[in-house]
């Protein structure tokens, strides 16, 4: 089956915009969809730490470690994706084609991202706590100190270095969404997710929905880690986020396929 070109892509994720800001008149649902991101996110996430930290010294294979953490965490946005969540790391990029042609309001843009990103740390926390915290799923070594490990050196980041890597982290992820956008068929969405991806995460990016689920995660198993330093980290890495995702990818391709004679 043939994939659609960059400028149907384009016109599919003004579509989708409109709808995601329609959202907005049904509260109740869009945290609903944001929720379920964010438990997806976070599942794929602790998939990464069984699979790739399962060391006892991680150190001696760092590339086997990164490999396999990478090939696991894209279930989150495979399902995402598939299942019509509201993930806002991926709306970043979606709403801003809509925004630049008029069909969609800054208001609408930013009402969006408020709630999203608001169910999407909802769902991560109760994943966290519901299905790892009481579950012991990651309490046996060297799973535990290995989330602690990954979640304390996230948190000591100076500020740039996570807003950089923010940066990278969305690019890619919002490169998946419109890899995805690009196919019809479910092995074309699924490739297509995956391997942005699965390559962010080897390279050590930073994804706020995902540290929505590490850092608490780990906080309750015992990180320490305060909530000054949760919160910055999710500050630099959301706005990483989204110049990656809104500039580099929303705006970017908006401006390289918009038709010629516009």
């Amino acid at each position: 089956m043939a994939l659609r070109t960059p400028q149907e892509i384009l016109e599919l994720s003004v579509s989708a915009a409109t709808r995601k800001s329609s959202l907005a008149r049904r509260p109740l649902l869009l945290l609903t969809l944001a929720m379920m991101a964010g438990a997806f996110i976070a599942l794929g996430g602790a998939l990464s730490i069984i699979a790739g930290w399962g060391f006892t010294d991680v150190s001696s294979t760092p590339s086997l470690q990164k490999l396999l953490s990478g090939l696991t965490f894209p279930i989150g946005l495979v399902l995402t994706v598939i299942l019509g969540a509201e993930l806002f790391t991926g709306n970043n990029a979606m709403m801003m084609p809509a925004y630049l042609q008029g069909k969609v309001s800054g208001k609408d843009v930013i009402i969006n991202w408020v709630a999203v990103w608001s169910g999407n740390f909802l769902g991560a926390l109760l994943f966290a706590f519901l299905l790892v915290k009481l579950t012991g799923t990651l309490d046996a070594s060297p799973y535990r100190e290995s989330l602690i490990t990954m979640a304390q050196t996230k948190a000591s980041l100076p500020w740039l270095t996570t807003l950089m890597r923010g940066i990278g982290a969305n690019w890619l992820v919002c490169l998946a969404v419109w890899l995805a956008m690009s196919a019809d068929s479910l092995g074309g969405k699924v490739t297509g997710c995956w391997i942005p991806v699965a390559a962010f995460v080897m390279l050590g990016y930073e994804h706020c929905v995902a540290n929505m689920f590490f850092l608490p995660c780990a906080i309750m198993l015992g990180a320490d880690i305060t909530a000054s330093d949760l919160w910055l980290n999710l500050l630099w890495a959301t706005a990483g986020n989204i110049i990656g995702g809104a500039l580099f990818v929303g705006c970017l391709h908006a401006y390289a396929h918009r038709p010629l004679d516009s």
